[in-house]
């Protein structure tokens, strides 16, 4: 416990009459902490694991992530514009974008990409067709 500052300003006046008499001033010792018992340790045992096949019923319990709703967009390319030329743009004016046409598209499941492919159309209506499928070592490497 610290000695209280009325204390404390004492010994300085103290320390500071014993220099200026010659004498060294006192050594302070701040209080040692109180040694604890120290408690037995013991070394931790588990038992083995034991391997097994997922039951149906485990099948069953994931079943409701097949539920989960994911967005799902196809990337054409990208483009940098200044506010200026953003606002500048009309109907009929042309964005040029980084990617060439005979780049892949990019798919992405939840902004990430999982797969590449090519523009279809299918009964008027644009689709991809995957050309591939993004490994998951891949997808990986892309988080870093």
């Amino acid at each position: 416990m610290a000695a209280p500052k009325e204390q404390r300003g004492k010994e300085d006046l103290e320390d500071a009459f014993a220099e200026d008499k010659g004498k060294a001033p006192q050594a302070k010792t701040a209080p040692q902490p109180k040694a604890k018992a120290a408690a037995p340790v013991k070394e931790a045992t588990f038992s083995e694991l034991e391997r097994r096949e997922p039951s149906a019923g485990a099948q069953r319990n994931l079943d409701f992530l097949l539920d989960v709703p994911l967005e799902v967009s196809v990337e054409l390319g990208r483009a940098r514009l200044r506010i200026s030329d953003l606002l500048s743009l009309a109907q009929g004016s042309v964005v040029e974008l980084t990617k060439t046409a005979s780049e892949p598209l990019e798919i992405l499941v939840n902004q990430k990409l999982m797969a590449r492919g090519e523009v279809v159309v299918v009964n008027d209506k644009f689709g991809v067709r995957l050309t591939d499928i993004i490994s998951p070592t891949e997808r990986v490497k892309q988080l870093a």
